[in-house]
């Protein structure tokens, strides 16, 4: 009997006559690495946080931001001669490192959800429409809100809303219909096309002041990052990311062998499906209601994960989260360094550092695609 794809790669003995106990230990220990690739890439993560901190135009020393992180923390006497390097540290660069690396991450795993419950690896929230819903919803609620500064759940709970009722209709649609892949990504063109006219009506009809606030949502930004925004995301991403993990292997199943062969093997695919959708909404709602349209990450995160630790989701999704906080935070830091003291929007630059890698993976790496 041959082996399937997905036995291949979660590294489980195919069905069927049992194999000798030495084949038995083999996929156990090919599979052994990925852990050590992950926590591999978790202190990479790490370490590139605090080397972004020192990165701008104000002199900033590795042992600057271990003073203030531990004085932030612990609590002490701030010496005047060091008050502006822990203000740098703690308010302006902290904040906005975290947020990014996080809104990366949280695009990034919601990407790869997508990518595996459609089976297209072109599946992002910001191509079946998701993104620019939810920017649409957040623009709404500044417009509505008028000259008052809006909390900011009520922002999060418009681009939500919006997010979710959008991500309802494209696959309500595509399922009673009978779409194709192919066609559902076109509709998300459609979807995309007509809420950024929609948010753009909205651009046109503001204030100043409104006008200002709403496109830093239409460029991608995390110029005004503070530790309230930083909270919210992360707890988000930290609750949402364990609970997809749990429904892995389940995950798996419909990624490779599709929705009538899960079924088969016991997983409830309609419940799953909505679920782990609402989920990836709910990332990439969060992100887009503090930072803005980011559209790339969503994409090229999973694949550039896929690349390196492969296709199996109890791996994918974690070295999804850090691929796409890693490519964030490069794009955040060469946004904010190469025209400096002016300070590029991230949405722009991730599209200028995302786009040659998308480019250079469908060249190089055609199975990566299939």
């Amino acid at each position: 009997m041959t082996t399937s794809l997905a036995e291949r790669d979660a590294g489980t003995p195919p069905t069927g006559r049992g194999p000798a106990p030495a084949r038995d230990d083999r996929p156990r220990r090919a599979g052994a690495w990925r852990p050590v690739a992950l926590a591999a890439g978790a202190v990479v993560s790490v370490l590139a946080i605090v080397v972004a901190v020192t990165i701008g135009t104000a002199g900033v020393t590795l042992a600057d931001v271990w003073g203030a992180i531990l004085l932030a923390t612990f609590g002490g006497t701030l010496q005047p001669d060091f008050s502006q390097a822990y203000s740098i540290v703690t308010e302006l660069r902290l904040p906005r490192i975290l947020l990014a690396f996080g809104a990366g991450a949280a695009l990034s795993v919601a990407g790869a959800i997508m990518q595996g419950l459609l089976r297209n690896p072109l599946v992002s929230p910001f191509t079946l429409g998701v993104s620019p819903a939810a920017a649409f919803g957040a623009a709404l609620a500044i417009t509505l809100g008028g000259a008052t500064t809006l909390p900011a759940w009520v922002i999060i709970l418009s681009a939500l809303g919006m997010a979710l009722a959008v991500s309802a209709f494209v696959l309500s649609l595509a399922s009673a219909k009978k779409m194709a892949v192919a066609t559902l990504l076109l509709l998300g063109i459609a979807v995309t096309q007509l809420f950024e006219a929609l948010t753009s009506a909205l651009q046109f009809a503001a204030n100043e002041n409104t006008l200002q606030a709403i496109v830093r949502w239409t460029f991608g930004s995390v110029n005004d990052a503070n530790w309230g925004d930083v909270q919210i995301v992360w707890i988000v991403l930290l609750l949402s990311l364990p609970l997809v993990l749990w429904f892995a292997k389940d995950l798996n199943a419909i990624a490779f062998a599709g929705d009538d062969a899960a079924k088969s093997l016991g997983v409830n695919v309609g419940p799953l499906r909505v679920g782990l959708i609402v989920v990836s909404v709910l990332l990439a709602s969060v992100v887009v209601s503090f930072c803005g349209v980011i559209g790339f990450v969503g994409l090229v995160g999973p694949h550039i994960a896929r690349l390196v630790i492969g296709a199996d989701h109890r791996y994918l999704l974690p070295a999804s989260g850090l691929a796409g906080g890693l490519l964030l935070l490069l794009a955040d830091t060469v946004g904010r360094t190469v025209m400096a003291p002016a300070v590029i929007p991230v949405g722009i630059v991730v599209a200028f550092i995302g786009a040659p890698i998308f480019i250079n993976l469908i060249l190089t790496r055609k199975t990566a695609l299939r």
